[in-house]
Parts: structure tokens; sequence; C-alpha cells
């Protein structure tokens, strides 16, 4: 049998000492982290049955300060807002590519979460972003506490951010044709475009001020504005262009618009602008 020596002896003793020290500690306490799951709501339940299910969209309304900008001061949507707003998007926008396009088209392109914001997204420049789309996969609404389903100026504006973003989403898609974009006012585009009125710049050949920022953004506010305006209220709009030519060059960039849609998915703009609109006068009636 091998035999200890002294200092074997001294090491296995203090061992021993520690190990009786440590025996007198108290249990570790469980973690106060809640890890479980909570419970589905309602609206929750609602949002599944609209959204996730049917188009594989996440809808994200309770607050994650890694979903925001923040160096904001923006804050979630009221509760009892989140489903009425989410039932104008579906009827406005969901509801009408789906009766023009085809039930699988949304399915196919669209964005994959979306995330509602309060309140007011102010820019140091004293504009404000109505939304953003963030690599074609999330859409995030702003002021969602101030929409107001019988009022359709109110209506306009906040669709416009889901026709403007999801515009953006088909580009990426299938781009269009910005070589014939550019030729039409090459030299109205600015990074100032804040400094020009929406009025001045319908003067200029652009439906917006912000169309004004680069060709993408024109291309976009020209087919949201149609798609947000009927018929009527659109020509309205072109009224008020006193120039021929720059008529001549707004119409240009609606043509290249409605070629981009036949064209790259084979849906009539016109249509979908009428489907739109019926799906709008609709919500403001509460139907």
């Amino acid at each position: 049998m091998k035999t200890l020596n002294k200092y074997t002896k001294l090491i296995l003793l203090s061992a021993v000492v520690l190990l009786g020290a440590c025996s007198g500690d108290e249990p570790l306490k469980e973690s106060q982290l809640d890890l479980s799951t909570p419970p589905k709501t309602e609206l929750d339940n609602w949002i599944d049955i609209n959204y996730l299910n049917p188009y594989n969209i996440n809808v994200q309304y309770k607050w994650n300060q890694n979903a925001v900008d923040n160096n904001r001061f923006l804050y979630p949507p009221i509760q009892s807002k989140v489903q009425p707003v989410l039932e104008i998007v579906q009827r406005i926008w969901l509801d009408s590519y789906k009766a023009v396009a085809g039930e699988n088209f949304v399915k196919n392109i669209a964005p994959r979460e979306f995330v509602l914001v309060g309140g007011v997204n102010l820019n140091t420049t004293g504009t404000i972003t109505l939304g953003l789309a963030e690599g074609g996969k999330r859409i995030t609404f702003f002021e969602t506490d101030n929409v107001n389903k019988t009022n359709r100026a109110n209506i306009k504006r906040f669709v416009r951010t889901i026709q403007h973003e999801y515009i953006h989403i088909l580009n990426q898609t299938k781009p269009f044709d910005e070589k014939s974009m550019a030729k039409i006012t090459p030299t109205g585009y600015s990074s100032a475009w804040y400094n020009t009125s929406d009025a001045d710049a319908l003067q200029q050949g652009f439906l917006t001020a912000y169309a004004k920022s680069n060709i993408n953004e024109d291309f976009a506010e020209t087919a949201a504005t149609i798609l947000v305006n009927s018929k009527a209220e659109y020509a309205t709009i072109l009224a008020g262009v006193t120039n021929a030519t720059t008529l001549a060059n707004i119409k240009t960039k609606e043509a290249i618009v409605v070629k981009y849609y036949k064209d790259a998915f084979g849906i009539d703009f016109y249509k979908l602008r009428d489907e739109a609109e019926k799906n709008t006068t609709a919500v403001i009636n509460g139907n």
C-alpha cells in the first residue's frame, strides 16, 4: 500500500477544512428572471389569424428598444389602437392586392414584420418620418396613436406609409426602369428636398417634396400618391399644375409606374388604385 507523506496529509486536511466551511453557506437562489412564455392575449390571437398565419407577417406592438432608434423620443402604441390600425392596413393594402394581384401575391412578396410605434418620429431637419422599410423585411409605422378611421385625410396619410414602403419592397424584387425615370426631371433632385413645399414641388414635376430626394423615392411617391387618392382626387392634383411641360413630365412618370406593375407583376395599376379607393371608403363608413 502506498503511504502518504506529511505534505499530502496537509493538503488533504486543508481540503476537508475548506469543504466544511463551504457546507455552511446558504444554497444558491433560483434566478429571478421570468423565462416563461406569457399567454397570448385576444389581440395576439387576432394578429395570428389575420397576419401571421396567412401572410407570415409578425406584428410587434409591445416595446422592444432594439427595434427602434433609441436616439429618438419614441414609445409603444396605445394597445386599444393596435387592432383598428391593423384592420385599416388589412382592408386597404392587403385586401386590395389580394383582389387585383391574387391571393398569393403578398404571401410571396411581403415584409416579415410590422413594428408599431405610438408617437411621432421627428427628424433634426424638422421633417417627420411616417414609416421605414428595412431591408425589405420590416416596416415600421409611426404615429399609430393618431390614426382616425373616420377621417379620409388622416387615413390617406397613414396608408401612404404601407403603400410607399411596399413599393420599395417590390422594387427590390424587380427593379423599375431607373434610366427612363432619371431623364424626366434630372436637375430637380436634392438632398435638401425638405426646403421645398409640396405645392412648389408639384410645379417642378414632383407629386410631393419628398419625391425630390432621389429617383427611388420619386418612383415610390408617384405610385403611392396615385394609390392613396381616388381617380377624381388625383385629377384634381394634376389640375393644379400650371405648366404643360411639367404636367407631361408627371404623366410620363405615372406611365413608367403603370408599365412597371404590368410588366413586372402582371398587375393593372389602375384597378389596384380603384380597389384601394373602394376599400378606403368602406373603412371610413365603418363597413
